[in-house]
């Protein structure tokens, strides 16, 4: 692998190197400040409705108790839900799908379509993007007999 010195019929101690562990430290952290800036930034009110839908009962619910809020703070909505979006896609986490629903119920079809579009594919984006830096490495350092086995090439 490129960029990895190691001594024949020896493993690497630890399979990532700095600068893998550090972009994507940087990109897991700036996921979460993203997160909580998202969360100081809206106005006080009572939260207890915000939580992701499991069913399409709790996405009306949702939608009902967001409507007022994306017409009074359309910025800290559409920050806030592309913020999630990209979350649960990068880590994948489900519920995305019930995410695409409420932006169609939010933002109307036309926008609510082209906002699907930016964050899931900035969500799987970053999916790959971590599975490629981080993924990578660990399986080659765990499995590296079935990994040439199978005649893969990096």
């Amino acid at each position: 692998m490129e960029g990895r010195e190691e001594i024949k019929g020896s493993k690497p101690s630890f399979p990532l190197t700095f600068w893998e562990l550090a972009v994507a430290s940087t990109m897991v952290f700036g996921i979460v400040l993203g997160l909580v800036g998202v969360y100081l930034t809206m106005p006080a009110s009572d939260y207890s409705f915000l939580k992701l839908p499991r069913n399409l009962e709790d996405l009306q619910i949702l939608r009902d108790n967001l409507e007022s809020y994306t017409s009074d703070y359309t910025v800290q909505v559409l920050v806030g839900y592309c913020a999630v979006y990209i979350f649960m896609q990068t880590f994948m986490i489900p519920g995305t799908v019930f995410m695409s629903l409420l932006a169609g119920a939010l933002f109307g079809v036309f926008k609510g379509v082209a906002l699907v579009v930016f964050t899931a594919t900035a969500g799987a984006s970053s999916c790959y993007f971590l599975s490629k830096l981080i993924g990578q490495p660990l399986v080659f350092s765990l499995w590296p007999d079935k990994w040439l086995k199978e005649g893969r090439d990096c």
